[in-house]
């Protein structure tokens, strides 16, 4: 909700995406790089976590004493 209460106020003042893009430097072509740079890189570091984390948790789950009622 607010996110478009911004977008609307920014509209009406003509200002774009462009614009706050250009002010930090970047184009959207450049902005759209980074992203995919950043899928290249999140992605495999993510299963690698999961190789690690859900083995021991699922140790952890079964090990665990049971709980009372």
């Amino acid at each position: 909700m607010f996110s478009l209460l911004v977008g609307a106020g920014l509209s009406f003042v003509n200002i774009g995406a462009e614009d706050i893009l250009g002010s930090v430097g970047l184009s959207p072509i450049q902005l759209w790089i980074y992203m995919i740079q950043f899928r290249d890189w999140a992605i495999p570091n993510m299963i690698l976590g999961a190789f690690i984390v859900v083995p021991v948790w699922l140790l952890v789950y079964l090990f665990q004493p049971p709980r009372s009622s």
